[in-house]
């Protein structure tokens, strides 16, 4: 379900599962209190206070985030592409592409990390 207008890079993204360069994203160093939502949908994935700095190698460079939301705001698949083992992230609502999902990452005491593009991202400010 696309409820919004879309850039090209966000198409790219949200609905063909690219990646936007790292240390490019608009949202990368937002530090401001609020809700970041789905730039395709507005569904509501992430509060700005589970938003962390990742310092870890290859995962820095994209917004990053310890938790959802809410338990239904993102869903969780298996994505063995390019070679790699990782979980992708979608938006539940519209299905759109977000980023992936790693576990054991150490630089957040949760150990997971939530690694998003920011052109998927709208933020609502507090």
């Amino acid at each position: 379900m696309k409820t919004k207008k879309l850039t090209l890079e966000q198409e790219e993204v949200l609905l063909r599962k690219g990646t936007e360069r790292p240390f490019t994203g608009k949202w990368l160093n937002n530090k401001e209190n609020g809700m970041y939502t789905c730039a395709n949908c507005g569904a509501e994935l992430f509060s700005s206070k589970a938003k962390f700095e990742s310092k870890a190698p290859g995962l820095a460079g994209w917004p990053s985030f310890s938790e959802a939301a809410t338990n239904k705001a993102l869903t969780l698949k298996e994505d063995n592409s390019e070679g790699m083992q990782r979980i992708e992230v979608t938006c539940t609502n519209c299905g759109g592409h977000l980023g992936h999902l790693f576990n054991n990452v150490p630089d957040h005491p949760s150990g997971v990390h939530y690694c998003i593009n920011s052109v998927c991202l709208n933020f609502k400010k507090k």
